[in-house]
């Protein structure tokens, strides 16, 4: 497993926490929204990777915008739910080069 994959487990996981009503409402609140900026910071770093590995990257891509709008209320929480679903479904996927390297 690439270090892209673990990190978009990660993220998502994260997102997944994040989109809980109250919870997730309660952490963005209570740090000031520094939780907004962590996960942008987290979501660019799993999109580089991702690039270089040839892995999707689209969960990461909708990571960094639900980070920068998340801070409208109840768009936050859609956001935060659609980017959880999306980045756990693109680190369950392989990367373009990773199958057919084996069948070389």
């Amino acid at each position: 497993m690439t270090g892209s994959r673990i990190l978009k487990w990660i993220t998502g996981i994260l997102e997944l926490i994040l989109a809980i009503p109250i919870i997730g409402g309660s952490i963005v609140i209570s740090s000031w929204y520094s939780a907004l900026g962590v996960m942008l910071i987290l979501h660019i770093v799993a999109f580089v990777l991702s690039s270089k590995n040839n892995e999707p990257k689209y969960g990461s891509a909708v990571g960094i915008v639900t980070s920068l709008l998340a801070w409208i209320p109840f768009l936050g929480w859609v956001l935060h739910l659609v980017s959880a679903i999306l980045i756990m479904v693109t680190a369950a996927q392989r990367g373009k080069g990773t199958a057919q390297n084996f069948n070389s």
